[in-house]
């Protein structure tokens, strides 16, 4: 079993690590063009499609769930009919996106302050990036049904590929053909339909005999499709809170000033550095969890809930230590600002507890979603929500800055707590 969870682990760690290099390589390029206005572009038109495709990862987190569990009942036919299903959707909502594209960029540059300039380019990178929409959420409907086939190597093989096509690609269109930010929004369009073409190539190869178990007739109606928009419209409001979070904590360091702003900021990337850890034990959550409860194993399940927690303590108190001796140094490599560093020690404490707070939050999630008990995964996410802001209006007079960590770390806590007692409370098929 623990061969499994890192086979499946490992792959989809190495997944999310290579996610923001794509962003990273377009700063990287259009930081050598000499104009601040290039690199403030990118930096608003990628937090614009971030925000946007984040709020529909549910194609991916559902396909998971659900493809996992018809794969546990060797129900081939609901394999089959999911990929197209979930593609098929995120196609419509691309479409969507094409039409709405206007009033979307109008409405993001009331939100974002930024200088004329910075909005013309950002205007361009965002006018040809929006034409890869279909791409990049069709691939959550293959990365989330591959994931329940229990094969996350081939989701990490499209973003090495996609990472390859966009460096050289954005490097030709810059270097070669004298393009400024619209060779890189093209370098960029170009690496998502190639991983879009690589992943339907290695479904077609490896896959393919489950053409002929394809309904095409029974594809968007019945129960199957109903369960479809259930689970995702669950998972789609779990993600607006998340997001509500995550946009209320920088917002709010960034009205206390450029100094607290920076520091929230270097400080979360020590989150996101264990996120991405926990996330691919998560994926093998999703993928097993599924498997077992398809197949009505509910030893397997109960194996697999009770390795992942040993994984996830044992990888929460090794970041806990390492961040306590090492991570000051990591600040020291992402700035040299003395101010902001010596800043960040007052509150540098509070990252060391986001380890051992947070680690349950991201492996109940991966649970649930196999599962697919979306909807008390929702229950939870509001309660842990809702409690953050309330921690956080109740101490911030006396607090400051150390209330927004503080309701930080309760909301992750709340988070895994709350799906734990509703697992041991039996509200999933399959209770501990």
């Amino acid at each position: 079993m623990n061969r499994k969870i890192l086979q499946l682990a490992i792959p989809a760690i190495v997944s999310n690590i290579t996610v923001p290099l794509l962003g990273l390589v377009d700063v990287a390029i259009v930081g050598h063009l000499g104009s601040a206005s290039y690199i403030g572009a990118i930096a608003v038109g990628g937090m614009l499609f971030n925000m946007i495709y984040w709020i529909f990862g549910f194609l991916r987190m559902g396909t998971s769930g659900m493809t996992a569990q018809a794969y546990g009942k060797r129900d081939l036919t609901e394999v089959a009919r999911t990929l197209p299903r979930a593609v098929g959707v995120g196609l419509w909502i691309a479409l969507g996106l094409w039409i709405l594209q206007y009033p979307i960029l109008r409405g993001a540059f009331v939100l974002i302050d930024a200088t004329e300039e910075v909005k013309r380019w950002a205007s361009l990178y965002f006018n040809i990036c929006i034409w890869g929409a279909p791409a990049v959420l069709g691939l959550y409907g293959f990365a989330g049904w591959f994931i329940g086939m229990q094969n996350s190597r081939f989701p990490m093989f499209v973003a090495i590929i996609q990472n390859i096509v966009n460096i050289l690609a954005s490097l030709c269109f810059v270097f070669v053909l004298g393009m400024k930010v619209e060779g890189v929004a093209l370098g960029t369009l170009i690496a998502q339909y190639a991983g879009l073409f690589m992943a339907f190539a290695l479904w077609l190869k490896h896959y393919g005999r489950l053409k002929a178990y394809i309904d095409w007739n029974g594809l968007w109606g019945g129960e199957a499709m109903r369960r479809f928009f259930s689970v995702n419209s669950d998972i789609f409001f779990r993600t607006l809170c998340l997001v509500a979070v995550t946009t209320f904590f920088t917002s709010t360091g960034a009205r206390q000033g450029d100094v607290i702003l920076a520091v929230n900021t270097l400080l979360m990337q020590l989150f996101t550095l264990f996120s991405y850890i926990m996330d691919g034990f998560a994926y093998a959550g999703e993928a097993l969890a599924g498997r077992f409860i398809g197949a009505q194993n509910d030893g397997g399940l109960r194996k697999c809930t009770r390795l992942l927690f040993l994984w996830g303590m044992g990888l929460s108190l090794s970041f806990t230590a390492l961040y306590a001796l090492l991570g000051r140094d990591f600040l020291g490599l992402l700035t040299n600002d003395t101010s902001v560093i010596e800043a960040s020690g007052d509150y540098f404490y509070w990252v060391l507890a986001i380890p051992l707070c947070g680690f349950s939050a991201f492996l109940w999630d991966g649970i649930f979603i196999g599962a697919t008990a979306t909807r008390q995964m929702l229950y939870s996410m509001l309660v842990a929500s809702g409690t953050f802001f309330i921690i956080y209006y109740l101490l911030y007079r006396s607090m400051g800055n150390h209330a927004l960590w503080m309701a930080f770390l309760g909301y992750l806590s709340l988070r895994g707590g709350m799906q734990w007692m509703l697992w041991r409370c039996g509200k999933l098929r399959c209770p501990l």
